[in-house]
């Protein structure tokens, strides 16, 4: 099979055909670890130390910055109910060196095994 490439003038390289095989590798770790991510928010560890990394977005208005918390529990319950939505789009909280992205840290505040109190809800 041919392996067609065309330079566009955006700069970036357009190839069709076979993928390389480095791609194929590639797509198939970050397909093993957001799978073993998904069975390890079963067992998270709430009480673990975690880091709040913010959006690299620029265009938001709130400065949301890096943050170190004593316990996962603790960093859940600051994304959710201290940030504006908008500023927590493209952050993510790092816990025993596995990365959890704004629908997984949304998932880990409304699961039955987070250990703090929720805030009540406004109407």
């Amino acid at each position: 099979m041919t392996l067609m490439t065309e330079r566009r003038s955006t700069g970036f390289v357009v190839t069709s055909g076979t993928p390389m095989p480095n791609e194929i590798r590639a797509d198939a770790v970050v397909h093993d670890q957001k799978q073993a991510q998904a069975r390890n928010i079963s067992g998270f560890n709430y009480s673990a130390p975690a880091e709040l990394f913010p959006s690299r977005i620029k265009k938001s208005r709130t400065k949301t910055r890096y943050m170190r918390f004593d316990t996962a529990a603790e960093a859940v319950r600051f994304a959710v109910e201290d940030i504006a939505p908008p500023a927590l789009l493209g952050a993510y909280l790092e816990v025993d060196e596995a990365r959890f992205g704004v629908q997984e840290i949304r998932f880990l505040y409304d699961s039955v095994g987070y250990p703090l109190k929720r805030a009540t809800p406004q109407n």
